[in-house]
């Protein structure tokens, strides 16, 4: 096991070989956010009944503020922090929304946004995030994505053709060249569909998109309805599995500073329709780990890649998100499941490497892929509170709070084989 230095930027001139890398896997998270759950801001605009130029506002706002934070985040602390809307709180917006005037949602995102800037200025946050071990944070990381490997595969059942393809291309890459397994699939199976004429990109125009302002109203029923259930579900499903994402791969950056940008990202934004953006959990991942780069010291650039096509897809509003989203769901889902197959392999051989700890980490690893779902709250939070617990009465007492790190203090980052 080797250490790594990744608290400031690698000293050698950057090279085109450095780039290609973190510059694909930014491609790809971007690609798999949009292909995936981006469905769902469509679904809550038609909901609200949102006018076309409304939903077009909704897209700009939401992929520019989270283009410039990753940008802004990962340039700063040079690790690759990724930024995503707020997926669960999408899914609870599709039927919120149908109760609010779209008036009053502006108004509710506004509040949770300070919230969340409140939350970052505070520090109670970070303290929290250094409180979870290290084998629970990484059993519930390998938990939460081991969905998505499974469905790499399952897609075996509704498109052998494409999923076998992309499968066997993959491994015959990682014997014969395992640095480009993830840019070939990639490559070939962009090929491939379009070869098969699968995507279909007819009557697609390109149009630049127009901010519209939205003055926002507040209410008591927003700010409980909305406001409230927005806040609790970015914050127990996207930021806490998201700074854990950060940590199982080594990256020491404090959880104020961007909690407190995102926050103030979403406050600029909210007018404009944006619903809520924080650092991304799964699509992270396809960043962090080993496969965007070999020198950890370099991932940050695949941060700074993804910013900027979040960026074109916001300039161009729904165009280029339509593209994303006429893909395939198998070509999503196994491109998805095989770039992460690095970091679920990583997050499993941690969880389970110390005796001590590794019952409370495999109980926390099999709650977190049970995906449970109580009182409005996901999965990965029932998932790190039974490991938590589980930790605790196995072990006979709360886990410790880690100690902080020094400010411009060397971060060390131990580096697993995939």
């Amino acid at each position: 096991m080797s250490t790594v230095s990744s608290s400031s930027p690698s000293r050698s001139p950057l090279r085109w070989s450095d780039l290609t890398h973190p510059v694909v896997a930014g491609l790809i998270s971007v690609i798999v956010n949009y292909g995936g759950t981006f469905i769902l801001v469509f679904q809550a605009a038609k909901v609200a009944g949102l006018s076309p130029a409304l939903t077009a506002s909704w897209v700009w706002s939401i992929s520019i503020g989270v283009g410039v934070t990753g940008i802004l985040l990962s340039w700063r602390f040079r690790e690759p922090i990724i930024t995503a809307w707020s997926t669960p709180a999408a899914a609870f917006l599709v039927t919120a929304l149908a109760a609010t005037p779209y008036a009053e949602a502006v108004g509710a995102y506004l509040i949770s946004a300070v919230a969340f800037v409140l939350l970052g200025l505070s520090g109670w946050f970070e303290r929290v995030i250094r409180l979870i071990p290290p084998g629970v944070a990484a059993g519930l990381l390998a938990g939460i994505l081991l969905q998505f490997g499974i469905k790499a595969f399952g897609g075996m059942s509704v498109d052998p053709l494409l999923a076998g393809l992309l499968i066997l291309a993959y491994v015959v890459l990682k014997r014969f060249s395992a640095r480009y397994a993830v840019v070939g699939i990639l490559v070939l199976g962009l090929a491939f569909l379009l070869a098969q004429d699968r995507v279909d990109l007819s009557g697609l125009s390109l149009q630049l998109a127009a901010p519209v302002f939205t003055m926002p109203a507040f209410s008591l029923n927003a700010l409980l309805s909305v406001a409230l259930p927005l806040f609790l579900i970015t914050l127990t499903g996207q930021y806490m599995p998201g700074m854990l994402v950060l940590r199982n791969d080594g990256f020491k950056t404090s959880a104020n500073p961007i909690v407190t940008v995102t926050g103030l990202g979403s406050l600029l934004m909210a007018p404009f329709g944006s619903h809520a953006f924080n650092i991304a959990a799964i699509t992270a991942a396809i960043c962090t780990g080993r496969e965007a780069h070999e020198d950890p010291s370099r991932r940050w650039i695949a941060g700074i890649a993804a910013g900027v096509f979040y960026i074109l897809v916001g300039v161009f509003g729904v165009t280029l998100a339509a593209v994303f989203m006429a893909f395939p769901a198998t070509f999503i889902t196994t491109l998805a499941g095989l770039a992460l197959l690095g970091t679920i392999g990583g997050s499993l051989a941690s969880a389970l490497a110390d005796a001590r700890t590794r019952e409370a980490s495999l109980i926390t690893f099999l709650a977190a892929a049970a995906n449970i779902s109580l009182l409005g709250i996901g999965g990965a939070f029932w998932g790190l509170v039974i490991g938590l617990l589980a930790h605790a009465v196995l072990n006979g007492r709360w886990p410790r709070q880690a100690p902080a790190l020094a400010p411009n203090a060397p971060t060390v980052l131990n580096e697993r084989t995939n």
